[in-house]
Order: structure tokens, then C-alpha cells, then sequence
């Protein structure tokens, strides 16, 4: 019970980490370590003018939302005190994968928008058609993203909730027809523009950062350890237990911290600035790429941790867990 606790509780603290860093750096919230320093704990620096009014009001929710996860991890476990390690690591697989599927047709609909909207831009027909105004508007970043590419990744993550299939089969088989279409243009048009590389480029990085986790649960990654082979059962577990804690997760963390920490950092920065490619007639989703490191380490450490309880599972010598859609299936074959 209290590996479980810890596992839903890091989950929390991961989710947590991505909301807060969006209220800090988008909506002015203090943030908690700025709450540590108002107040002199954990041996942070006190902050030269101390938080006031709202904004320590701000510091408090943050803080009592950090710690109500762990309330709310300690109940569920209580709740359901039979409930396997592996139950709860195929759910935290499903919630990977979630993140994961959405994050595919995310991009799939702001690439296919924005390489039409950079196609008409550069070729007159937005302003023909829509006016100069439109046309101007559309060609600044933040109003793109705003009004582009803001209700398209909501799109996405919704169809996710819906749609099961993960499509990387038909990602990969869009950006082999992306780069086709630049070869004929390019040799039998005559006719190359930058956003069509950038659509590619778009695709291919989100086809590799997403697929990682997906990946492992899947035992899909290749091993270098050529020991591992060998191992038994309980050797396995005891390799991909250690693996999660030492490295997997340390590493996750280590993305998400120096990419999100502050406003300059690697993450953050393209981010809050909408950063374009230099190429102003290009596509517009150079900031989105950033995010998608973001959305790497997350669905990476949320899978680690299913691993892990997985793996854990295996040590504690627990029964076998039957995924919940092989009972049904048996269930139904006696039926009929």
C-alpha cells in the first residue's frame, strides 16, 4: 500500500509541476519555492520583499493542492486496499497513453491547419480572400497560436478521450507522403517553400518523443545490457526496478526542472514567446516543438512509474493480475 501511495503521488506531483508552471509563468502565481522563501523553510534564501496579499494567498493554494494530492493518493489506496500493484500500473499506462494518443492528434490537426494557413499566406489568398487585416494577424505568432493552434491542441486532447488508437503506423506514413509531396514539387514544380520541411520536421519530431513511452511498456526499446537476458523472473524485476528509480524517473525530472524552471530556460522560453523558425514564411510551430520535450518527460515518467509498480509486483510476489478486457473477453466467449 504505500508503494502505491508513492506511485500516485509522484503521478500527482508530475501533473502538478506542468499546471503550476503554468500558473506561474503565464498567470503570475508565485509559485512554492518563492512560498519556501517568503517564509525561510527548507533552508531557501528569504526573498528580499516578502510575498503580500493575493499573492501569498496564491502561495497557500499552491501549496495545499501539492499536499491535498497526497491526502487524496493515501485515500484511494485506503479505498481500495485490495487493489493490485499491477491494477494500478496499467492505469497509469492508460493515463500515459492518453496523454500520448492526444498529443498525436494534436499535432496532426495544428499541422495540417497551419502548413494551409502558411501555404495561403505566402501565396496572397488569405489576403485576398479574408483581407489585409486577417492576413497581418495571422502572420504574427501569438495570434496564430492564440486562435490557430490553441483550439486545435484542446481538439486533440478531447478526440483522445474518445479515440483508443494510438495512429504512429499513420503518422509515419504522413511524413513519408509529406516528403514526397516536397520531392515532386521541388524536382517536377519547381516550387519549394520552407513550411513544407517544417511540417516534416514537425511530424518526425513528435512521432519519435511520443512513441518513447508507448514504447516501453511494450518492451519495444532496445536493450544494451547483455546480462539482462539472463536474468530470471525476480532478477528482471529487481534490473527494472532499480532502472525506473536511478535512472528513468531521475532523468524525467531532470527534463522538466532545467527545461521549466524559469522563464529563459529551454522549455519555457519558446514557449512564452511563441518562438517561430527564423524564416518568417514558414510554419509557425517551432514553440509547440519545445512542448513536445515537455510532453515527453511527462508521459516517460508516468510510464516509469507503472513499471515500476509493475516490476514490484513481480518482488512482492503477488498473483498474477488479469487486465481487465481479457475477463470480459472470456466472459463473453461463455456466453456465447
Amino acid at each position: 500500500m504505500a508503494l502505491r501511495v508513492v506511485g500516485y503521488a509522484a503521478t500527482a506531483f508530475c501533473l502538478l509541476f506542468i499546471f503550476n508552471n503554468f500558473l506561474i509563468f503565464w498567470q503570475d502565481w508565485p509559485g512554492i519555492d518563492l512560498f519556501f522563501a517568503h517564509y525561510g523553510l527548507f533552508w531557501v534564501e528569504p526573498l528580499s520583499s516578502p510575498l503580500q496579499g493575493n499573492i501569498l494567498t496564491l502561495g497557500w493554494i499552491q501549496l495545499l493542492v501539492y499536499c491535498g494530492s497526497i491526502v487524496a493518493s493515501i485515500f484511494f489506496v485506503l479505498k481500495f486496499p485490495s487493489r493490485s500493484l499491477q491494477a494500478d500500473s496499467e492505469t497509469l499506462s492508460l493515463l500515459s497513453a492518453y496523454i500520448i494518443r492526444s498529443a498525436y492528434w494534436s499535432i496532426l490537426l495544428v499541422g495540417i491547419a497551419d502548413i494551409t494557413l502558411s501555404f495561403m499566406r505566402i501565396e496572397g489568398f488569405i489576403q485576398a480572400l479574408f483581407g489585409l487585416e486577417v492576413a497581418n494577424d495571422l502572420g504574427r505568432a501569438s495570434y496564430r497560436a492564440i486562435h490557430i493552434h490553441y483550439p486545435l491542441l484542446a481538439a486533440g486532447f478531447t478526440i483522445g478521450l474518445f479515440n483508443r488508437s494510438l495512429g504512429f503506423i499513420w503518422l509515419a506514413f504522413l511524413i513519408v507522403i509529406a516528403e514526397l509531396l516536397i520531392v515532386i514539387a521541388r524536382f517536377v514544380f519547381s516550387y519549394e517553400q520552407a513550411f513544407m520541411g517544417d511540417l516534416v520536421r514537425f511530424w518526425y519530431a513528435g512521432l519519435f518523443l511520443f512513441a518513447s513511452a508507448y514504447t516501453l511498456i511494450e518492451e519495444g526499446h532496445v536493450r544494451v545490457d547483455i546480462l539482462y537476458a539472463g536474468f530470471s523472473e525476480r532478477g528482471k524485476a529487481w534490473a527494472n526496478t532499480f532502472g525506473s528509480l536511478a535512472l528513468g524517473l531521475p532523468v524525467c525530472w531532470i527534463i522538466l526542472i532545467y527545461g521549466m524552471w524559469g522563464k529563459s530556460n529551454l522549455i519555457n522560453a519558446p514557449l512564452l514567446s511563441y518562438e517561430v523558425t527564423q524564416n518568417g514564411y514558414g510554419m509557425f510551430v517551432k514553440y509547440i516543438m519545445a512542448g513536445f520535450l515537455m510532453v515527453y518527460a511527462v508521459s516517460m515518467m508516468i510510464q516509469f512509474i507503472g513499471y515500476f509498480l509493475s516490476n514490484a509486483s513481480v518482488l512482492l510476489n503477488e498473483p498474477a493480475h488479469r487486465p481487465n478486457h481479457d475477463i470480459q473477453s472470456e466472459h463473453d466467449h461463455q456466453k456465447v
